[in-house]
């Protein structure tokens, strides 16, 4: 969301430490003043190495006396507006995953300088956190309820526009996009509507969703029967098949199929490379790393992980979904992480308060996840890592970002404490900041990646980019254990609000 979620006037450019602070002094300071400069750095490099918009004394102004925020980092969803009530009730605390860095393994290596070869980091699991009881910003909150009166007419604004936006016969893609990329309000299955057109699954005439969702519905029923279906069941099919046209009654005898009219191809002991058996064995390995990961997606959220039959039913669509993907991208396959990109599509599309776009979640989220990740994919291409096109360069293009609009900073991390970003970039780059922010925070940055027209990726750097400087008091004044630890288990506390505006700062002062 940007600077629309925030209050009327614009909000101050500071880091969330400042913004805690600030209350003691009733003058405005810049970043650059409350940031601890190196020693003998000469003044007139380190504020030239400063944007001088972060400086300007206009985007500055003090913060609301706040209570000190709670070391914990989950957070409880706001009660919810719509039917996504129940779902999102019982979630309490921001999701323990697999894909985040163990601090304690990684943040003391023999040697603090950056790997000659470029390592794929193994994803450890975060350590459990405490639920927080208030859902609301520390970095916002202040002593009356003005700031939420405000949240929720600006919210209001937002639904109605959007609305507006979409009752259109043809829907203005440029203008939705505009719209979108500001926050989608949590209600009347806006999001869900918005985010298939901005993924292209919707075409922009109206009048052919209806066609075009019944053919895609299909198309993807039919991958489930030709991919999933038990190789028993497709070799009983063939013969059905075959009976049929010799004319011949399967009534009788059903289910029993004599040695000598078993294909050798089709036998469960046969090794040939078209052997429907053969084929189910050598996908076993990859069913049951889906299996595993699917059970570990976003662990306390009750929509994924809880026991009721709905929850189960949820975790069955996401291993279809990974498991049919799989079958259709032979080069890729499934990589692990991949199950959290899918959550937040498959979660947005199922609490749609439509029952039909709910009972048909799953197909219609398959189709947004093959579009989704074709622009990303090449993250996830270990052969790729050292291409043009892949993590690394990826990486490399955050930090080169960084250091053209804060090169002070920059410095710091990659020059004095030696903090290589793929240590905690790679983690935020290939997962989308899924596992950086509580998980409705997660699907407001969504807003604005998917509001995009070229891609997720160069918004999604930029937002990154603002993540750091954010913290950079923090960071100029930490070392390297220090700082690794804070950008591996970043504050999700974070006004997502003022990250968005500070990205979006970027794409302004951006010289190419």
């Amino acid at each position: 969301m940007t600077q629309s979620r925030s209050n009327s006037s614009k909000p101050a450019i500071i880091s969330e430490e400042q913004q805690t602070n600030t209350h003691t002094n009733t003058n405005t300071e810049s970043i650059e003043t409350l940031a601890e400069k190196p020693e003998k750095e000469p003044e007139l490099m380190v504020k030239k190495r400063v944007p001088d918009w972060l400086n300007n004394s206009m985007l500055s102004s003090p913060a609301p006396v706040v209570s000190p925020p709670s070391k914990s980092r989950s957070q409880s969803p706001p009660p919810p507006s719509s039917s996504h009530h129940d779902l999102l009730a019982s979630y309490t605390s921001k999701s323990s995953s697999v894909y985040s860095y163990n601090s304690s393994t990684v943040i003391q290596p023999p040697v603090p300088i950056p790997p000659p070869t470029f390592i794929r980091p193994e994803p450890p699991t975060k350590p459990a956190r405490t639920p927080r009881t208030d859902f609301r910003d520390p970095l916002t909150r202040s002593s009356d309820s003005d700031n939420d009166i405000s949240s929720s007419v600006e919210d209001a604004s937002r639904q109605t526009n959007l609305i507006q936006a979409l009752s259109r016969k043809i829907i203005n893609m440029r203008e939705l996009r505009r719209l979108a990329s500001e926050g989608i309000p949590d209600s009347a299955g806006i999001r869900s509507t918005v985010w298939k057109l901005l993924l292209a699954y919707l075409p922009c005439d109206k009048a052919l969703w209806s066609s075009e969702l019944a053919k895609k519905r299909s198309q993807y029923n039919q991958f489930k029967e030709d991919f999933l279906m038990n190789p028993s069941e497709i070799t009983r099919k063939l013969e059905d098949s075959a009976s049929l046209q010799n004319g011949e009654n399967t009534s009788e005898g059903k289910g029993l199929l004599p040695r000598s009219e078993i294909p050798h191809g089709e036998h469960p002991l046969s090794l040939g490379k078209t052997s429907v058996w053969n084929q189910f064995f050598q996908d076993t390995e990859i069913i049951d790393q889906i299996d595993r990961d699917v059970k570990r997606t976003h662990p306390d959220i009750d929509f994924f992980c809880g026991d009721s039959a709905s929850s189960k039913a949820n975790q069955d669509s996401l291993r279809n979904i990974l498991m049919v993907y799989a079958k259709l991208n032979p080069g890729i396959r499934y990589v692990q992480g991949m199950n959290e990109i899918l959550a937040p599509l498959f979660y947005v599309f199922k609490n749609d308060p439509d029952e039909d776009y709910s009972r048909n979640a799953e197909a219609d989220t398959f189709f947004c996840f093959v579009e989704l990740l074709s622009g990303i994919r090449d993250n996830f291409v270990q052969q790729l890592d050292n291409s043009v096109v892949g993590i690394r360069s990826t990486i490399l293009k955050l930090s080169l970002l960084l250091k053209e609009h804060d090169e002070e900073l920059w410095r710091h991390l990659d020059i004095t404490t030696k903090v290589n970003p793929q240590f905690y970039a790679f983690r935020w780059i290939t997962l989308l900041l899924t596992q950086e922010f509580i998980f409705t925070d997660s699907l407001h940055i969504w807003d604005t990646l998917l509001s995009d027209p070229e891609g997720p990726q160069e918004t999604l750097l930029r937002v990154c980019c603002a993540m750091l400087i954010l913290v950079r008091r923090r960071l100029l004044a930490g070392d390297f254990t220090a700082n690794l630890k804070l950008l591996q288990s970043y504050p999700s506390t974070t006004n997502i609000s003022h990250l968005l505006y500070v990205a979006n700062k970027l794409r302004s002062h951006h010289h190419p």
